[in-house]
Protein backbone atom coordinates (compact mmCIF):
# COMPACT_ATOMS: atom_id res chain seq x y z
CA UNK A 1 0.00 0.00 0.00
CA UNK A 2 1.10 3.68 -0.99
CA UNK A 3 1.64 5.77 1.98
CA UNK A 4 -0.73 8.31 0.89
CA UNK A 5 -0.99 10.07 4.46
CA UNK A 6 3.25 10.47 4.59
CA UNK A 7 2.62 11.16 0.72
CA UNK A 8 0.05 13.99 1.19
CA UNK A 9 1.85 16.02 4.86
CA UNK A 10 4.75 16.09 2.21
CA UNK A 11 2.47 19.32 1.17
CA UNK A 12 1.28 20.48 4.09
CA UNK A 13 3.08 23.48 6.03
CA UNK A 14 2.66 27.41 5.73
CA UNK A 15 2.32 27.73 1.73
CA UNK A 16 0.40 24.40 1.45
CA UNK A 17 -1.83 24.10 -1.33
CA UNK A 18 -5.88 24.01 -0.77
CA UNK A 19 -8.07 21.73 -1.58
CA UNK A 20 -11.78 23.01 -1.93
CA UNK A 21 -14.54 19.95 -2.89
CA UNK A 22 -17.56 20.51 -4.87
CA UNK A 23 -20.29 18.03 -4.44
CA UNK A 24 -23.95 17.97 -5.52
CA UNK A 25 -26.83 16.15 -3.45
CA UNK A 26 -30.23 15.29 -4.38
CA UNK A 27 -30.45 15.56 -8.06
CA UNK A 28 -27.79 15.94 -10.86
CA UNK A 29 -27.97 19.36 -13.11
CA UNK A 30 -28.15 21.84 -10.08
CA UNK A 31 -25.03 23.95 -11.36
CA UNK A 32 -21.77 22.30 -9.34
CA UNK A 33 -19.90 23.28 -12.07
CA UNK A 34 -20.91 26.62 -12.13
CA UNK A 35 -20.70 27.32 -8.47
CA UNK A 36 -17.33 25.98 -8.11
CA UNK A 37 -16.43 28.62 -11.08
CA UNK A 38 -17.81 31.33 -9.86
CA UNK A 39 -15.96 30.79 -6.19
CA UNK A 40 -13.30 30.41 -8.19
CA UNK A 41 -13.71 33.79 -9.88
CA UNK A 42 -13.86 35.38 -6.34
CA UNK A 43 -10.75 33.67 -4.94
CA UNK A 44 -8.90 34.59 -7.98
CA UNK A 45 -10.28 38.24 -7.23
CA UNK A 46 -8.79 38.09 -3.67
CA UNK A 47 -5.36 37.61 -5.07
CA UNK A 48 -4.61 33.65 -5.15
CA UNK A 49 -3.77 31.53 -7.95
CA UNK A 50 -6.82 28.89 -8.71
CA UNK A 51 -7.39 25.88 -10.86
CA UNK A 52 -9.52 22.86 -11.40
CA UNK A 53 -10.20 19.31 -11.64
CA UNK A 54 -13.55 18.03 -12.82
CA UNK A 55 -13.98 14.00 -11.86
CA UNK A 56 -16.35 12.32 -13.96
CA UNK A 57 -18.10 9.34 -12.65
CA UNK A 58 -18.08 7.18 -16.48
CA UNK A 59 -16.30 4.69 -17.65
CA UNK A 60 -15.55 6.48 -21.08
CA UNK A 61 -11.91 7.92 -21.16
CA UNK A 62 -12.87 11.01 -22.16
CA UNK A 63 -16.29 12.57 -23.40
CA UNK A 64 -15.85 12.92 -26.89
CA UNK A 65 -17.49 9.54 -27.89
CA UNK A 66 -20.75 10.66 -25.83
CA UNK A 67 -23.67 11.56 -27.76
CA UNK A 68 -23.81 15.14 -26.46
CA UNK A 69 -27.83 14.89 -26.60
CA UNK A 70 -26.88 12.40 -23.69
CA UNK A 71 -24.65 14.31 -21.67
CA UNK A 72 -24.08 17.87 -23.46
CA UNK A 73 -21.22 19.95 -25.57
CA UNK A 74 -18.30 18.36 -25.41
CA UNK A 75 -15.52 20.86 -24.29
CA UNK A 76 -12.46 21.07 -26.59
CA UNK A 77 -9.25 22.44 -24.74
CA UNK A 78 -6.37 23.33 -26.15
CA UNK A 79 -4.14 20.04 -25.64
CA UNK A 80 -6.44 18.27 -27.43
CA UNK A 81 -8.83 16.96 -24.35
CA UNK A 82 -12.49 16.36 -25.11
CA UNK A 83 -13.96 16.94 -21.78
CA UNK A 84 -17.20 17.60 -20.22
CA UNK A 85 -18.36 21.27 -20.34
CA UNK A 86 -18.07 22.25 -17.28
CA UNK A 87 -14.32 22.71 -18.11
CA UNK A 88 -15.66 25.43 -20.39
CA UNK A 89 -16.79 27.51 -17.35
CA UNK A 90 -13.77 27.23 -15.46
CA UNK A 91 -12.08 28.64 -18.99
CA UNK A 92 -14.80 31.25 -19.23
CA UNK A 93 -15.31 32.33 -16.01
CA UNK A 94 -11.05 31.99 -14.87
CA UNK A 95 -9.69 33.28 -17.52
CA UNK A 96 -6.96 30.21 -17.73
CA UNK A 97 -6.56 27.06 -20.10
CA UNK A 98 -7.47 23.88 -18.95
CA UNK A 99 -6.68 20.57 -20.55
CA UNK A 100 -6.10 16.74 -19.51
CA UNK A 101 -4.08 17.27 -15.67
CA UNK A 102 -7.53 18.99 -15.09
CA UNK A 103 -9.84 16.22 -16.12
CA UNK A 104 -10.47 12.58 -14.93
CA UNK A 105 -12.92 9.66 -15.25
CA UNK A 106 -13.71 6.23 -13.40
CA UNK A 107 -12.50 4.95 -16.57
CA UNK A 108 -9.32 6.25 -16.41
CA UNK A 109 -8.41 5.98 -13.04
CA UNK A 110 -9.33 2.11 -13.19
CA UNK A 111 -7.34 1.61 -16.15
CA UNK A 112 -4.44 3.20 -14.65
CA UNK A 113 -4.66 1.04 -11.52
CA UNK A 114 -5.70 -1.78 -13.52
CA UNK A 115 -2.42 -1.42 -16.00
CA UNK A 116 -0.19 -1.33 -12.67
CA UNK A 117 -1.47 -4.57 -11.53
CA UNK A 118 -0.49 -6.16 -14.91
CA UNK A 119 3.43 -4.48 -14.62
CA UNK A 120 3.99 -5.68 -11.07
CA UNK A 121 3.69 -2.11 -9.77
CA UNK A 122 1.74 -3.08 -6.41
CA UNK A 123 4.67 -5.48 -5.55
CA UNK A 124 1.73 -8.82 -6.06
CA UNK A 125 -0.73 -7.80 -3.37
CA UNK A 126 -4.39 -8.19 -3.30
CA UNK A 127 -5.31 -5.21 -5.28
CA UNK A 128 -8.92 -3.57 -4.20
CA UNK A 129 -10.54 -0.65 -4.94
CA UNK A 130 -9.95 0.76 -1.70
CA UNK A 131 -7.69 2.24 -0.99
CA UNK A 132 -5.89 2.05 -4.52
CA UNK A 133 -8.21 3.51 -6.64
CA UNK A 134 -8.81 6.56 -4.17
CA UNK A 135 -4.65 6.97 -3.96
CA UNK A 136 -4.62 7.53 -7.56
CA UNK A 137 -7.74 10.00 -7.38
CA UNK A 138 -5.60 12.05 -5.13
CA UNK A 139 -2.34 11.46 -7.15
CA UNK A 140 -4.16 13.29 -10.16
CA UNK A 141 -5.60 15.76 -7.77
CA UNK A 142 -2.07 16.53 -6.20
CA UNK A 143 -1.04 16.58 -10.16
CA UNK A 144 -3.28 19.11 -11.09
CA UNK A 145 -2.73 20.96 -7.81
CA UNK A 146 0.70 21.46 -8.43
CA UNK A 147 2.02 25.72 -8.48
CA UNK A 148 -1.59 26.70 -7.91
CA UNK A 149 -2.84 28.29 -4.26
CA UNK A 150 -6.41 26.73 -4.15
CA UNK A 151 -7.36 24.10 -6.62
CA UNK A 152 -11.36 23.25 -6.95
CA UNK A 153 -12.20 19.83 -6.92
CA UNK A 154 -15.85 19.08 -8.70
CA UNK A 155 -17.19 15.67 -8.34
CA UNK A 156 -19.55 14.14 -10.56
CA UNK A 157 -23.17 13.19 -9.71
CA UNK A 158 -24.72 12.80 -6.36
CA UNK A 159 -23.61 12.05 -3.19
CA UNK A 160 -25.19 8.50 -2.58
CA UNK A 161 -24.34 6.91 -5.97
CA UNK A 162 -22.37 3.61 -6.30
CA UNK A 163 -20.21 5.27 -9.18
CA UNK A 164 -18.64 7.92 -7.27
CA UNK A 165 -18.03 6.53 -3.57
CA UNK A 166 -14.33 6.59 -4.55
CA UNK A 167 -14.00 9.87 -5.24
CA UNK A 168 -15.56 10.85 -1.58
CA UNK A 169 -13.41 8.23 0.10
CA UNK A 170 -10.08 9.97 -1.93
CA UNK A 171 -11.99 13.36 0.16
CA UNK A 172 -12.21 11.70 3.01
CA UNK A 173 -8.73 10.70 3.47
CA UNK A 174 -7.51 14.13 2.46
CA UNK A 175 -9.82 15.86 5.53
CA UNK A 176 -8.29 13.12 7.43
CA UNK A 177 -4.55 13.84 6.73
CA UNK A 178 -4.92 17.59 5.83
CA UNK A 179 -7.59 18.80 8.08
CA UNK A 180 -6.66 22.23 7.80
CA UNK A 181 -6.44 22.28 4.00
CA UNK A 182 -9.23 20.63 2.58
CA UNK A 183 -12.91 22.17 3.05
CA UNK A 184 -16.15 20.29 0.98
CA UNK A 185 -18.91 22.35 -0.83
CA UNK A 186 -21.92 20.62 -0.88
CA UNK A 187 -24.09 21.53 -3.94
CA UNK A 188 -27.65 21.00 -2.67
CA UNK A 189 -31.41 21.48 -4.37
CA UNK A 190 -34.57 23.31 -2.18
CA UNK A 191 -37.32 22.70 -4.02
CA UNK A 192 -40.81 25.31 -4.50
CA UNK A 193 -43.25 22.89 -4.99
CA UNK A 194 -46.24 25.78 -6.45
CA UNK A 195 -48.97 24.42 -4.79
CA UNK A 196 -46.85 25.02 -1.29
CA UNK A 197 -45.72 28.30 -2.45
CA UNK A 198 -42.46 27.69 0.22
CA UNK A 199 -38.68 26.13 -0.10
CA UNK A 200 -38.01 22.85 1.23
CA UNK A 201 -35.61 21.90 2.89
CA UNK A 202 -35.58 17.94 3.55
CA UNK A 203 -34.16 17.31 0.39
CA UNK A 204 -30.71 19.06 1.39
CA UNK A 205 -31.34 17.21 4.93
CA UNK A 206 -31.50 13.97 3.56
CA UNK A 207 -28.00 14.51 1.07
CA UNK A 208 -26.16 15.24 3.83
CA UNK A 209 -27.46 12.66 6.04
CA UNK A 210 -26.02 10.18 2.69
CA UNK A 211 -22.61 12.43 3.43
CA UNK A 212 -22.60 11.85 6.75
CA UNK A 213 -22.83 8.32 6.32
CA UNK A 214 -19.80 8.13 4.48
CA UNK A 215 -18.15 9.70 6.98
CA UNK A 216 -18.40 13.42 5.59
CA UNK A 217 -19.58 16.30 7.66
CA UNK A 218 -19.57 19.27 4.67
CA UNK A 219 -18.45 22.75 5.78
CA UNK A 220 -20.53 24.68 3.69
CA UNK A 221 -24.14 24.04 1.93
CA UNK A 222 -24.68 25.82 -1.46
CA UNK A 223 -28.81 25.85 -1.50
CA UNK A 224 -30.18 25.86 -5.69
CA UNK A 225 -33.03 27.01 -5.82
CA UNK A 226 -35.67 29.14 -7.77
CA UNK A 227 -35.69 31.33 -4.47
CA UNK A 228 -33.13 32.61 -1.97
CA UNK A 229 -32.76 30.73 0.67
CA UNK A 230 -34.43 32.67 3.59
CA UNK A 231 -33.18 33.06 7.07
CA UNK A 232 -36.02 30.34 8.37
CA UNK A 233 -34.69 27.59 5.72
CA UNK A 234 -30.95 28.64 6.67
CA UNK A 235 -31.51 27.95 10.51
CA UNK A 236 -33.58 24.56 9.92
CA UNK A 237 -30.66 23.05 7.73
CA UNK A 238 -28.20 24.36 10.13
CA UNK A 239 -29.66 22.75 12.91
CA UNK A 240 -30.29 19.41 11.45
CA UNK A 241 -27.11 19.33 9.78
CA UNK A 242 -25.01 20.05 12.30
CA UNK A 243 -23.60 23.29 10.97
CA UNK A 244 -23.49 27.43 11.41
CA UNK A 245 -26.32 29.16 9.43
CA UNK A 246 -23.77 31.65 7.81
CA UNK A 247 -22.08 28.61 5.96
CA UNK A 248 -25.19 28.23 4.18
CA UNK A 249 -24.98 29.72 0.94
CA UNK A 250 -28.08 31.36 -0.90
CA UNK A 251 -27.76 30.28 -5.09
CA UNK A 252 -31.14 31.28 -6.42
CA UNK A 253 -31.76 31.08 -10.67
CA UNK A 254 -30.57 34.24 -12.21
CA UNK A 255 -30.61 35.48 -15.98
CA UNK A 256 -27.41 34.56 -16.50
CA UNK A 257 -24.78 32.13 -14.86
CA UNK A 258 -21.91 35.14 -15.13
CA UNK A 259 -24.21 37.16 -11.89
CA UNK A 260 -23.64 34.08 -9.96
CA UNK A 261 -19.93 35.20 -8.97
CA UNK A 262 -21.63 38.88 -7.63
CA UNK A 263 -24.45 36.89 -5.63
CA UNK A 264 -21.73 35.16 -3.90
CA UNK A 265 -19.78 38.12 -3.42
CA UNK A 266 -22.78 40.06 -1.24
CA UNK A 267 -22.79 36.91 1.03
CA UNK A 268 -18.87 36.99 1.19
CA UNK A 269 -18.92 33.61 -0.12
CA UNK A 270 -15.13 33.96 -0.32
CA UNK A 271 -14.18 35.29 2.60
CA UNK A 272 -15.65 32.80 4.54
CA UNK A 273 -14.02 30.23 2.63
CA UNK A 274 -10.42 31.62 3.32
CA UNK A 275 -11.60 31.94 6.90
CA UNK A 276 -11.69 27.99 7.19
CA UNK A 277 -8.75 27.52 4.90
CA UNK A 278 -7.02 29.89 7.47
CA UNK A 279 -5.85 32.31 4.26
CA UNK A 280 -5.80 36.19 4.90
CA UNK A 281 -8.70 37.63 2.90
CA UNK A 282 -10.37 41.37 1.58
CA UNK A 283 -13.13 43.25 0.42
CA UNK A 284 -13.55 42.88 -3.20
CA UNK A 285 -15.40 45.19 -5.80
CA UNK A 286 -15.60 42.96 -8.88
CA UNK A 287 -15.53 45.95 -10.76
CA UNK A 288 -14.87 44.61 -14.67
CA UNK A 289 -17.61 41.73 -13.39
CA UNK A 290 -20.09 44.00 -12.42
CA UNK A 291 -19.76 46.09 -15.49
CA UNK A 292 -19.85 43.02 -17.91
CA UNK A 293 -22.89 42.24 -15.77
CA UNK A 294 -25.14 45.28 -15.95
CA UNK A 295 -23.81 45.08 -19.89
CA UNK A 296 -25.95 41.70 -19.93
CA UNK A 297 -28.71 43.11 -18.08
CA UNK A 298 -28.99 46.41 -19.92
CA UNK A 299 -31.46 46.75 -22.88
CA UNK A 300 -30.59 46.34 -26.13
CA UNK A 301 -31.54 49.20 -29.03
CA UNK A 302 -30.93 46.57 -32.07
CA UNK A 303 -31.91 43.13 -32.58
CA UNK A 304 -31.37 40.72 -35.13
CA UNK A 305 -32.62 36.99 -35.50
CA UNK A 306 -29.86 34.11 -35.93
CA UNK A 307 -30.70 30.29 -37.12
CA UNK A 308 -28.72 27.65 -35.93
CA UNK A 309 -29.23 24.90 -38.14
CA UNK A 310 -28.47 22.10 -35.45
CA UNK A 311 -29.17 18.27 -35.01
CA UNK A 312 -28.19 17.24 -31.23
CA UNK A 313 -31.49 19.23 -29.99
CA UNK A 314 -34.08 16.21 -29.36
CA UNK A 315 -33.79 14.60 -25.91
CA UNK A 316 -37.70 12.38 -25.58
CA UNK A 317 -40.11 15.87 -25.82
CA UNK A 318 -37.80 17.93 -24.80
CA UNK A 319 -35.40 19.95 -26.62
CA UNK A 320 -32.23 20.77 -25.50
CA UNK A 321 -29.62 23.06 -26.03
CA UNK A 322 -26.97 21.98 -23.92
CA UNK A 323 -25.45 20.44 -27.09
CA UNK A 324 -24.26 23.58 -28.48
CA UNK A 325 -23.40 25.33 -25.17
CA UNK A 326 -20.11 26.82 -26.08
CA UNK A 327 -21.66 28.08 -29.63
CA UNK A 328 -24.49 29.86 -27.15
CA UNK A 329 -21.72 31.45 -24.82
CA UNK A 330 -19.53 32.76 -28.18
CA UNK A 331 -22.87 34.39 -29.63
CA UNK A 332 -23.69 35.65 -26.45
CA UNK A 333 -20.26 37.24 -25.50
CA UNK A 334 -20.00 38.87 -28.70
CA UNK A 335 -23.89 39.81 -28.60
CA UNK A 336 -22.88 41.65 -24.85
CA UNK A 337 -20.70 43.06 -26.80
CA UNK A 338 -21.51 44.56 -29.59
CA UNK A 339 -25.03 45.56 -27.54
CA UNK A 340 -26.89 43.69 -29.59
CA UNK A 341 -30.02 41.26 -28.80
CA UNK A 342 -29.97 38.34 -30.60
CA UNK A 343 -32.69 35.81 -30.93
CA UNK A 344 -31.27 32.34 -31.22
CA UNK A 345 -33.63 29.88 -33.34
CA UNK A 346 -32.49 26.08 -33.84
CA UNK A 347 -33.61 24.69 -37.12
CA UNK A 348 -33.73 20.93 -37.29
CA UNK A 349 -31.85 20.02 -40.44
CA UNK A 350 -33.77 16.86 -40.85
CA UNK A 351 -36.93 19.11 -41.29
CA UNK A 352 -34.96 21.26 -44.12
CA UNK A 353 -34.13 18.15 -46.02
CA UNK A 354 -37.87 16.45 -45.95
CA UNK A 355 -38.67 20.31 -46.97
CA UNK A 356 -41.36 21.30 -44.03
CA UNK A 357 -43.08 24.33 -44.42
CA UNK A 358 -42.55 25.38 -41.42
CA UNK A 359 -38.75 25.02 -41.19
CA UNK A 360 -38.52 26.40 -44.39
CA UNK A 361 -40.14 29.94 -43.29
CA UNK A 362 -38.45 30.22 -40.43
CA UNK A 363 -35.67 29.68 -42.49
CA UNK A 364 -36.43 33.06 -44.45
CA UNK A 365 -37.29 34.59 -41.71
CA UNK A 366 -33.22 34.70 -39.98
CA UNK A 367 -30.60 37.57 -40.54
CA UNK A 368 -28.32 34.77 -40.65
CA UNK A 369 -27.09 31.39 -40.40
CA UNK A 370 -24.73 29.27 -38.05
CA UNK A 371 -24.08 25.71 -39.43
CA UNK A 372 -21.75 24.41 -36.14
CA UNK A 373 -19.76 21.07 -35.58
CA UNK A 374 -21.92 17.67 -36.55
CA UNK A 375 -21.36 14.15 -37.55
CA UNK A 376 -22.44 11.46 -40.25
CA UNK A 377 -25.40 11.41 -42.69
CA UNK A 378 -28.43 12.32 -40.76
CA UNK A 379 -29.39 16.24 -41.51
CA UNK A 380 -26.48 17.37 -44.18
CA UNK A 381 -28.91 17.69 -47.06
CA UNK A 382 -30.55 19.59 -44.58
CA UNK A 383 -27.61 22.02 -43.79
CA UNK A 384 -26.30 21.94 -47.26
CA UNK A 385 -29.75 23.51 -48.06
CA UNK A 386 -29.62 26.03 -45.33
CA UNK A 387 -25.89 26.96 -46.43
CA UNK A 388 -27.17 27.59 -50.09
CA UNK A 389 -30.37 29.63 -48.74
CA UNK A 390 -27.46 31.69 -47.37
CA UNK A 391 -25.15 31.77 -50.35
CA UNK A 392 -27.63 33.05 -52.38
CA UNK A 393 -29.86 35.68 -50.69
CA UNK A 394 -26.89 37.12 -49.05
CA UNK A 395 -27.63 36.41 -45.48
CA UNK A 396 -24.64 36.36 -43.71
CA UNK A 397 -22.99 33.01 -42.86
CA UNK A 398 -20.77 31.27 -40.20
CA UNK A 399 -19.72 28.36 -40.99
CA UNK A 400 -17.89 26.00 -37.84
CA UNK A 401 -15.89 22.65 -38.68
CA UNK A 402 -18.73 20.59 -40.98
CA UNK A 403 -19.93 23.83 -41.47
CA UNK A 404 -16.96 24.46 -43.54
CA UNK A 405 -16.58 21.15 -44.92
CA UNK A 406 -20.65 21.29 -46.23
CA UNK A 407 -20.22 24.87 -47.34
CA UNK A 408 -16.88 23.26 -49.96
CA UNK A 409 -19.20 20.67 -51.05
CA UNK A 410 -22.49 23.32 -51.76
CA UNK A 411 -20.65 25.41 -53.22
CA UNK A 412 -18.69 22.59 -55.42
CA UNK A 413 -22.29 21.41 -56.63
CA UNK A 414 -24.44 24.55 -57.00
CA UNK A 415 -20.99 26.99 -58.31
CA UNK A 416 -18.54 24.90 -59.41
CA UNK A 417 -21.04 22.41 -61.29
CA UNK A 418 -19.56 19.00 -59.54
CA UNK A 419 -22.37 17.01 -59.39
CA UNK A 420 -22.67 14.31 -56.89
CA UNK A 421 -19.96 15.90 -54.85
CA UNK A 422 -19.81 14.89 -51.11
CA UNK A 423 -17.82 13.85 -48.35
CA UNK A 424 -16.34 10.44 -47.56
CA UNK A 425 -18.08 10.38 -44.27
CA UNK A 426 -21.71 10.33 -46.12
CA UNK A 427 -20.47 8.84 -49.34
CA UNK A 428 -17.64 7.49 -49.57
CA UNK A 429 -18.33 6.46 -53.51
CA UNK A 430 -19.40 9.74 -54.76
CA UNK A 431 -17.75 11.10 -58.14
CA UNK A 432 -16.43 13.96 -56.20
CA UNK A 433 -14.99 13.61 -52.84
CA UNK A 434 -14.32 17.33 -51.60
CA UNK A 435 -13.92 16.12 -48.41
CA UNK A 436 -12.23 13.15 -48.13
CA UNK A 437 -10.00 10.97 -45.10
CA UNK A 438 -6.42 11.39 -45.03
CA UNK A 439 -3.17 8.73 -44.02
CA UNK A 440 -2.74 8.25 -40.84
CA UNK A 441 0.44 11.27 -39.74
CA UNK A 442 1.79 11.48 -35.86
CA UNK A 443 2.03 15.17 -36.18
CA UNK A 444 -1.19 16.00 -37.10
CA UNK A 445 -3.67 13.43 -36.13
CA UNK A 446 -4.40 10.93 -32.94
CA UNK A 447 -5.73 7.74 -32.92
CA UNK A 448 -9.61 7.58 -31.53
CA UNK A 449 -9.78 3.78 -31.72
CA UNK A 450 -10.38 1.37 -34.20
CA UNK A 451 -7.69 3.35 -36.10
CA UNK A 452 -9.90 6.25 -36.81
CA UNK A 453 -7.51 9.59 -36.34
CA UNK A 454 -8.81 13.11 -35.28
CA UNK A 455 -7.11 16.88 -35.35
CA UNK A 456 -7.45 17.41 -31.93
CA UNK A 457 -6.59 20.68 -30.27
CA UNK A 458 -4.83 23.74 -31.31
CA UNK A 459 -3.12 23.51 -34.47
CA UNK A 460 -1.77 27.35 -36.44
CA UNK A 461 -2.96 28.30 -39.50
CA UNK A 462 -1.36 31.10 -41.74
CA UNK A 463 -3.85 33.64 -42.86
CA UNK A 464 -4.06 34.95 -46.96
CA UNK A 465 -3.88 39.34 -46.35
CA UNK A 466 -6.95 41.16 -47.86
CA UNK A 467 -9.45 38.33 -47.42
CA UNK A 468 -12.11 38.57 -44.58
CA UNK A 469 -10.66 36.44 -42.05
CA UNK A 470 -7.00 38.25 -42.54
CA UNK A 471 -9.04 41.70 -41.76
CA UNK A 472 -11.25 39.91 -38.68
CA UNK A 473 -7.89 39.04 -36.82
CA UNK A 474 -5.63 41.99 -37.79
CA UNK A 475 -8.63 44.58 -36.58
CA UNK A 476 -8.64 42.66 -33.01
CA UNK A 477 -5.23 42.18 -32.57
CA UNK A 478 -5.70 38.62 -32.61
CA UNK A 479 -2.81 37.09 -34.35
CA UNK A 480 -0.25 34.76 -32.74
CA UNK A 481 2.24 36.10 -34.37
CA UNK A 482 1.39 38.85 -36.85
CA UNK A 483 4.59 38.80 -39.18
CA UNK A 484 3.90 35.73 -40.01
CA UNK A 485 -0.05 36.16 -40.97
CA UNK A 486 -0.34 33.35 -37.60
CA UNK A 487 -3.36 32.51 -35.99
CA UNK A 488 -4.13 29.60 -33.22
CA UNK A 489 -7.31 27.94 -33.37
CA UNK A 490 -8.50 24.31 -31.63
CA UNK A 491 -9.55 21.98 -33.90
CA UNK A 492 -12.01 18.56 -33.69
CA UNK A 493 -12.66 16.61 -36.75
CA UNK A 494 -11.97 13.28 -38.75
CA UNK A 495 -11.99 14.62 -42.43
CA UNK A 496 -10.32 17.22 -44.37
CA UNK A 497 -10.59 19.23 -47.52
CA UNK A 498 -9.16 17.69 -50.79
CA UNK A 499 -6.34 19.84 -51.82
CA UNK A 500 -6.92 17.81 -55.51
CA UNK A 501 -10.54 20.37 -55.47
CA UNK A 502 -8.53 23.91 -54.09
CA UNK A 503 -7.60 24.91 -57.71
CA UNK A 504 -11.00 23.76 -59.23
CA UNK A 505 -13.24 25.54 -57.18
CA UNK A 506 -10.50 28.70 -56.87
CA UNK A 507 -11.31 29.17 -60.35
CA UNK A 508 -15.24 29.28 -59.75
CA UNK A 509 -14.44 32.03 -57.00
CA UNK A 510 -14.05 30.17 -53.79
CA UNK A 511 -11.07 31.98 -51.81
CA UNK A 512 -9.01 29.42 -49.24
CA UNK A 513 -7.79 32.17 -46.64
CA UNK A 514 -6.68 30.10 -44.15
CA UNK A 515 -4.11 26.73 -44.86
CA UNK A 516 -1.37 24.92 -42.14
CA UNK A 517 1.88 26.55 -42.53
CA UNK A 518 2.89 23.80 -44.54
CA UNK A 519 -0.36 24.39 -47.12
CA UNK A 520 -1.42 20.95 -46.40
CA UNK A 521 -4.47 21.77 -44.72
CA UNK A 522 -7.50 23.61 -45.40
CA UNK A 523 -8.38 25.59 -42.85
CA UNK A 524 -10.42 28.91 -43.73
CA UNK A 525 -13.11 29.53 -46.85
CA UNK A 526 -14.88 32.27 -47.42
CA UNK A 527 -16.58 34.16 -51.00
CA UNK A 528 -15.89 37.47 -51.60
CA UNK A 529 -17.20 40.26 -49.75
CA UNK A 530 -17.63 42.31 -53.81
CA UNK A 531 -20.55 39.13 -54.12
CA UNK A 532 -21.14 38.26 -50.69
CA UNK A 533 -21.48 40.51 -47.29
CA UNK A 534 -20.41 38.01 -44.53
CA UNK A 535 -19.42 34.16 -46.22
CA UNK A 536 -16.83 32.88 -43.90
CA UNK A 537 -16.50 29.12 -42.45
CA UNK A 538 -13.46 27.89 -40.57
CA UNK A 539 -12.06 24.15 -39.81
CA UNK A 540 -11.70 24.96 -36.58
CA UNK A 541 -13.73 25.96 -33.84
CA UNK A 542 -13.55 29.66 -32.10
CA UNK A 543 -16.32 29.23 -30.05
CA UNK A 544 -14.01 27.13 -27.71
CA UNK A 545 -11.65 30.45 -26.93
CA UNK A 546 -14.36 33.09 -26.30
CA UNK A 547 -14.73 34.41 -22.35
CA UNK A 548 -17.01 37.13 -21.56
CA UNK A 549 -15.00 39.72 -20.91
CA UNK A 550 -13.17 38.51 -24.50
CA UNK A 551 -15.44 37.38 -26.99
CA UNK A 552 -13.85 35.87 -30.10
CA UNK A 553 -13.62 38.34 -33.14
CA UNK A 554 -15.24 36.01 -35.31
CA UNK A 555 -18.40 36.34 -33.62
CA UNK A 556 -17.91 40.31 -33.54
CA UNK A 557 -17.52 40.51 -36.68
CA UNK A 558 -20.25 38.17 -37.79
CA UNK A 559 -22.52 39.88 -35.45
CA UNK A 560 -21.97 43.18 -36.69
CA UNK A 561 -22.33 42.05 -40.26
CA UNK A 562 -25.52 40.88 -39.66
CA UNK A 563 -26.45 44.06 -38.18
CA UNK A 564 -25.42 46.19 -40.94
CA UNK A 565 -26.85 43.56 -43.73
CA UNK A 566 -30.20 43.72 -41.79
CA UNK A 567 -30.42 47.97 -41.51
CA UNK A 568 -29.70 47.80 -45.19
CA UNK A 569 -33.11 45.56 -45.66
CA UNK A 570 -35.29 47.62 -43.61
CA UNK A 571 -34.02 51.06 -45.20
CA UNK A 572 -34.61 49.48 -48.52
CA UNK A 573 -38.65 48.57 -46.89
CA UNK A 574 -38.44 52.25 -45.82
Amino acid sequence: MVDIRGFLKQASGKNATKYVFVSGGVMSGLGKGITAASLGVLLKEQGYSVTNIKCENYLNLDSGNINPVEHGDVFLCEDGLEADLDLGSYERFLGREVGFKNFTTIGQIYSTVIERTKNLEYNGITVDAIPYVPEEIIRRIRTAALGYDIILIELGGTAGEYQNIVYYEAYRIMKMTLPKDVILLHVTYFPAPSHINELKSKPTQLSVKSLNSMGIQPDFIVGRGALEIDNKRKEKVAYFCTMSQEDIISNPDCKSIYEIPLIFNKQNFSQKVLKKLGLKSKKIAMTDWTAMVTNIYSKKKNKVKIGIIAKYIATGDYELKDSYTSLLEAINHASWHEKIDVEIVFLNAESLEKKDKITITNLKELDGIIVPIGWGARGVEGKIAAIRFARENKLPYLGLCYGMQLASIEFARNVAGLVGANTQEVDQHAPHLIIHSIPFEAKYQKIKGNGASMRLGAYDCVLKPNTLAYEIYRKHHAFKNEKQNLISERHRHRFEFNNAYRKILEDKGFIISGTSPDDFFVEMIELSREIHPFFLATQAHPEYKSAPLKPHPIFIEYLRAIWIEKNKRLKIKK
